[in-house]
């Protein structure tokens, strides 16, 4: 990718004089300079292709009221992030009084809109450099391992999920003590800031092991499993658990062969576990939509796609700054050249494989986002699409990646609307609820992937069986998760599963050449 920071000089004196005709009376004697430092002009960039290309770009102040280069932090990417937190919170949804991208274990921080540095498009593109596994906490006194990826670092010491964490680096004070304690903020650095981390783990035969882990770069399999269920009277169930929508050269071979292996294995029913999926690429999104789809739906609409009216007008001249190379072409081209209306990004089915179900089950958690989300909601007009869970994590926009300098901007540019119109899931879905039918119940991090008694697949197990779910305790459904009903809400838990997913990519990145003009 080519790469700038001087984006903002573009046309720089048209829209300053732009600014001076539509406020005539009210002027800004502050405007952008091309004097200044990286930082500044780093600064003055972010705030120039958010007032153009952000979804919310109408709540914004201009810029003499922003002062973007007032905006400070103990390092460079530190002071950008809190400039787009900054940019973040002033859009107000109407249906909460509180802004789109509210985030409610850290108000204040955006909920969609971040600073990266590269890291993310390395790790969708399928080479991750890290320990492979991530922590969950079941409880106030059990952190558990959530899941591990297939070859990393932790998979080669033998780490499994289900395990049991009684002690890091020799310190077995990791109890959760909320979103900003000492212990939590112990375990988030051990895990995400450090390139080597010593694990005392328990096992489910109570047996336990010491396991040194460094970090490492592997090749990610965003399958961590996938098997089938008799369940007797022709009923056949495929589960697959699916941990990322990483780029189609990565996911599509693996989702090709678990899907293969359902059909050869006559399956009925399906359960895509897309719990701890935090989204990626709409590419992807629409991939496994079409593995699901029923084949008499390829040519009708999936999905509909918003930008923002100066995207749409053509009034969005800073991104032809924004060059791509498309490897399959050879060409080069720029965002500034398409066609952002709605009419021209309708997506349509066009079936993939041979599988034929009528029915999909959705496990979710709060970690479930953005491109896991948008495949749930192109596919609930279509067919029975049955939701277990929790509420998921609420991310019904997407973007593209804008380089700054050695920066990534990630800001929402776009929503979408399934064929039926609906999408706004701000508040994420919620199982058993209007629109999100279902049965709402604890992600039991106990059981590894593909165990019937683990609590949510049993659920689809014994729906798919008896045509009822299976009985949830009224502590659980209302205040409460695990065996201890009494040690860890549901708030609780949600946040403090957000508090470590915020250190891993939550989004859905439009990664497709758009229609020209």
């Amino acid at each position: 990718m080519r790469k700038f920071f001087y984006l903002f000089l573009v046309l720089l004196s048209g829209w300053m004089v732009s600014c001076k005709k539509d406020k005539q009376t009210t002027t800004p004697t502050l405007q952008p300079s091309k004097q200044g430092s990286t930082l500044d002009l780093i600064r003055d960039s972010i705030y120039l292709y958010a007032q153009e290309d952000y979804l919310w770009y109408d709540a914004l102040p201009d810029y003499a009221t922003f002062n973007p280069r007032s905006v400070t932090g103990s390092t460079d990417i530190k002071a950008l992030t809190t400039e787009v937190d900054e940019i973040s919170q002033y859009k107000i949804n109407p249906s909460t009084g509180k802004p789109y991208e509210y985030y409610t274990p850290s108000p204040g921080e955006a909920k969609y809109s971040f600073i990266d540095d590269g890291t993310t498009s390395t790790q969708l593109n399928g080479t991750r450099g890290d320990f492979g596994l991530a922590p969950l906490y079941n409880q106030v006194n059990d952190l558990r391992i959530k899941y591990v990826y297939p070859g990393s670092p932790a998979d080669l010491a033998g780490i499994k999920r289900g395990y049991q964490v009684t002690a890091i680096n020799g310190n077995a004070n990791i109890a959760y003590d909320g979103s900003s304690g000492t212990n939590v903020q112990f375990v988030i650095n051990a895990f995400y800031n450090s390139n080597t981390i010593t694990l005392t783990l328990k096992k489910p035969d109570a047996t336990t092991i010491t396991a040194t882990v460094n970090v490492a770069n592997y090749t990610s399999n965003p399958v961590l499993a996938y098997k089938v269920f008799d369940q007797g009277n022709g009923h056949k169930v495929g589960y697959v658990v699916f941990n990322s929508f990483t780029s189609d050269a990565i996911a599509d071979a693996k989702l090709n062969t678990a899907f293969d292996y359902f059909n050869s294995n006559g399956v009925t029913d399906l359960v895509v576990d897309l719990r701890y999926n935090g989204g990626g690429y709409v590419s992807t999104a629409e991939y496994l939509s079409n593995l699901i789809v029923p084949a008499a739906k390829t040519g009708t609409v999936m999905y509909n796609t918003y930008f923002n009216d100066k995207l749409v007008s053509g009034k969005a001249p800073l991104l032809a700054n924004q060059v791509r190379f498309d490897p399959t072409t050879k060409q080069s081209y720029n965002y500034g050249q398409f066609d952002y209306s709605v009419a021209g990004n309708v997506v349509k089915f066009s079936k993939v494989g041979s599988l034929n179900v009528n029915r999909v089950f959705f496990i979710v958690t709060g970690s479930t986002a953005s491109a896991a989300e948008l495949t749930i909601n192109n596919l609930r007009p279509t067919m029975d699409v049955q939701f277990i869970g929790t509420t998921s994590y609420g991310k019904p926009v997407g973007f593209f990646d804008i380089d700054i300098n050695k920066y990534q901007m990630y800001i929402p540019e776009f929503s979408t609307k399934n064929s039926g119109g609906q999408g706004d899931y701000y508040a994420g879905m919620t199982p058993g609820s209007t629109g999100f039918p279902g049965v709402m119940d604890y992600d039991d991090v106990t059981k590894d992937f593909g165990d019937p008694t683990e609590g949510l697949l049993a659920h689809a197990l014994n729906f798919v069986k008896t045509g009822n779910y299976t009985a949830v305790a009224p502590q659980a459904q209302n205040a409460s998760i695990g065996s201890d009903l009494r040690s860890f809400s549901i708030s609780q838990s949600r946040d403090a599963a957000l508090e470590m997913e915020s250190h891993q990519f939550s989004g859905m990145i439009f990664n497709k050449k758009l229609k020209t003009k």
